[in-house]
């Protein structure tokens, strides 16, 4: 538990590892809001056999071990499962991951004019350091709904033919105050562009941005109902000379999510009915319709025992009780540059392998999930008997560090829940780095679980 897993690593496991990170590498690449991680799923669902659950509810089509499906929840939270031999009163075996992340939202009317520059009004979403977000290239991905329902999806500046857009900063020539990390929200505004149009009288440079849009067929009114995320621009790339890492936008909790994907995608029939949730607003709390605390999850549980013996409530309590589940979420990895509110006995280190932290919350584990002991004992067993690579971790010293998952959301049900994810280094940032054999070795455990937790 406390050494690299390359001192151990087989050839054949190592290209195995890197493998599987080109798949990761262009999924995150692809997938950066939470509706294209939905849409790249289910693409990925449906080549592998996995069938909308509308078609079996619409039918009251029968559901047999061995079926796959999935639920989507308003384009932005997902379940996948692979129905197990048991009845489901015995309970699910759970990974759950959230697919938000940190970013920039624009406003509602985003579009105004100063010095002849236009800009974009932006809200910052998530726990981020502001000053970061400055004097990078940012490209703009969403969804623009029109009046009439038409949709029009949106994604400026990944295309290296295509503009960006970026925030400026103050030069250090003019910064008398030295604000090296003093950026407010109000400051960051996109550049969007500083040519007027001539016909205009007032507010020419807005008006010609406004110009550009409408040859898209998009109305500044348009805006108020779209969904548009800055977020930065680029692909995901291999970090290190010996590429043993990977530097991305969006690694919490998207690393996270694609290893639980594709270890449900790559399962055979379970005994016991495995559960693949991939949910949004984490990162705000897990509110809102989309988030952990909506009852997306447990409809579908309903759902799901309604489509293979007599419904009850009662089932469905007794269902969700048995359950249990890895919170997949990412941790701090350990980070030299910045150790100081480390500590080194408790961290995840990179290269370690997946990352187990018994309990979240801060200060006194304020706000945790708490992991029963039994339910770890039974984790260790199953991943040592099959030779994965783990590590138990906290993050940051007592008084330093602390966060939340959706673990505690899940904990209420009364069901075994761990929080287990892929150590990260500059966490929230706009790029975050991992290491492959880290990512490898969660895919491998949430596999294991799915196929061994009873």
């Amino acid at each position: 538990m406390n050494e690299s897993a390359y001192e151990n690593y087989s050839t054949g496991r190592l290209n195995d590892a890197f493998e599987f990170c080109e798949g990761y590498k262009n999924f995150v690449s692809t997938a950066k809001t939470e509706r294209e991680v939905i849409i790249q799923t289910i693409k990925i669902a449906e080549e592998n056999g996995f069938v909308n659950i509308k078609e079996y509810l619409k039918n009251n089509n029968r559901l047999k071990p061995g079926d796959k499906i999935y639920d989507i929840n308003m384009n932005k939270a997902m379940i996948l499962a692979v129905i197990g031999d048991e009845k489901l009163e015995n309970g699910l075996n759970i990974v759950g991951s959230h697919i938000d992340s940190p970013r920039l939202d624009l406003k509602s009317t985003p579009i105004y004019e100063e010095g002849n520059i236009c800009l974009l009004d932006t809200h910052y979403y998530g726990g981020i350091k502001k000053y970061q977000w400055t004097a990078l290239p940012l490209a703009l991905h969403g969804v623009i709904v029109k009046k009439d329902g038409t949709k029009i999806n949106v994604c400026y500046g990944e295309n290296e033919n295509d503009p960006v857009f970026g925030i400026s900063d103050l030069l250090p020539h003019l910064d008398k105050e030295k604000r090296t990390e003093v950026v407010t929200g109000e400051e960051l505004n996109l550049i969007a562009g500083t040519i007027p149009d001539k016909n205009s009288t007032k507010e020419k440079v807005k008006q010609n941005i406004i110009n550009l849009l409408k040859e898209k067929g998009i109305d500044k009114e348009d805006l108020f109902s779209s969904e548009i995320e800055a977020v930065p621009a680029g692909k995901a790339r291999d970090f290190g000379l010996d590429k043993s890492m990977i530097m991305a936008y969006g690694q919490d909790d998207r690393v996270c999510a694609y290893a639980s994907i594709m270890a449900i995608i790559n399962s055979e029939t379970p005994k016991k009915t495995s559960i693949c949730l991939l949910v949004d607003k984490e990162e705000i709390g897990s509110a809102g319709a989309t988030g952990m605390k909506s009852v997306f999850f447990e409809n579908f549980v309903a759902d799901i025992i309604s489509l293979t013996t007599n419904y009850s409530d009662l089932k469905v309590r007794h269902c969700l009780k048995n359950s249990k589940m890895i919170s997949s979420d990412v941790t701090a990895g350990y980070d030299p540059n910045r150790p100081t509110p480390f500590n080194k006995e408790t961290e995840a280190y990179l290269g370690r392998g997946i990352a187990f932290c018994k309990y979240t919350g801060s200060k006194g584990k304020n706000d945790a999930s708490d992991a029963n002991p039994e339910y770890i004992a039974q984790i260790r067993q199953i991943l040592d008997n099959n030779g994965i690579f783990y590590q138990a971790s906290e993050m940051g010293k007592v008084e330093a560090g602390g966060g939340g998952t959706i673990s505690k959301l899940m904990a209420i049900y009364d069901m075994d829940v761990i929080d287990a994810g892929v150590p990260v280094i500059s966490m929230h940032a706009p790029w975050e780095i991992t290491a492959k054999v880290d990512i490898y070795e969660t895919y491998l455990t949430y596999k294991t679980f799915y196929h061994f937790m009873q």
